[in-house]
């Protein structure tokens, strides 16, 4: 009787899990057109807002945060401000070799000189504007890569590893990959902070970090390149440049896609080792988004 229940189950398991892939069976061999006769490896993870349909492509696979997690930082601050360890208002200063010169940073090209920033603001320039200078301040605020690590390993979120902060990583290119994540521990992530599970961070502090995630400026071509104009995606972006042999580790995005009903997509997309130019690498993750937006809005892409 016992067995006989366990086949049940198992029977039971098996056929969930085959109608959920035949509800993204479509998606699956757009993304795999889209990738198909490209020189690079792309990591994908896509779920509904409702959690009833997800889709993966290398979704296990370890791939270099870069930028990412920037959004990672934010969202542990923030839980720590709700914690009352320090208020969205308070100023932190930002000077000299913490300006980090040679690496981009739009607040060191405002304030050549520094000063005193409040966190919000350093939030904004560090997700919004992909600011190093800010990010590491930040993550000196939160106590270092590990108190990060710490915050999402904590709940729930273990395949991702936050290392160094952006100084340390960008002075060596075998350093990026100490910062990973796998693609479906990234949409988990996103998915994680914007539903609040578990009342993570207060009202005001989770609409703060979705609000700087929409006002997100880089990345333009990414996710929302394909995407009908005017459409919100909740979104922070992540890149390597190229290195001397000419391969590209490193062009992400990850976030959240809007739909015109207000229903909405958790999508993370990963190019790396790719021997393709940059605007390839960014439309691959555009098309990407466009063909996930076309699925569930129930428009399939003209041939």
């Amino acid at each position: 009787m016992i067995r006989l229940l366990q086949r049940l189950i198992l029977i039971c398991i098996v056929s969930f899990s085959q109608a959920q892939d035949t509800g993204t069976a479509p998606l699956r061999t757009a993304i795999e057109r889209i990738v198909a006769g490209k020189d690079v490896v792309v990591g994908v993870s896509v779920l509904s807002g409702d959690g009833r349909d997800t889709l993966s492509l290398n979704g296990s696979r370890r791939f270099p945060l870069q930028s990412v997690f920037k959004f990672h930082i934010a969202a542990a601050v923030l839980q720590q401000i709700d914690q009352r360890r320090f208020a969205l208002t308070d100023s932190i200063e930002v000077r000299g070799p913490q300006l980090l010169p040679g690496l981009w940073s739009p607040l060191r090209e405002e304030h050549p000189n520094g000063g005193w920033f409040t966190i919000a603001a350093l939030i904004r320039y560090s997700v919004s504007q992909s600011d190093n200078a800010a990010c590491d301040a930040l993550l000196r605020l939160a106590g270092g890569p590990a108190a990060v690590e710490r915050f999402f390993h904590s709940n729930g979120i273990t395949d991702i590893a936050i290392v160094l902060n952006e100084e340390t990583m960008q002075k060596d290119w075998e350093q990026m990959f100490l910062n990973w994540s796998t693609p479906l521990a990234a949409t988990e992530a996103v998915r994680l902070l914007y539903v609040n599970r578990n009342g993570l961070l207060s009202t005001q502090s989770h609409r703060f970090l979705w609000t700087v995630m929409r006002e997100t400026e880089t990345g333009l071509k990414r996710l929302k390149g394909n995407l009908p104009p005017g459409t919100a995606v909740l979104h922070k972006t992540g890149s390597s440049g190229t290195n001397s042999t000419g391969i590209t580790e490193a062009v992400n995005d990850i976030g959240i896609i809007v739909l015109p009903d207000g229903r909405h997509i958790y999508i993370s997309v990963f190019v790396s080792r790719s021997r393709e130019n940059s605007e390839t690498n960014e439309r691959i993750i555009a098309e990407i988004a466009k063909a996930a937006y076309d699925h569930f809005t129930g428009r399939p892409k003209k041939n």
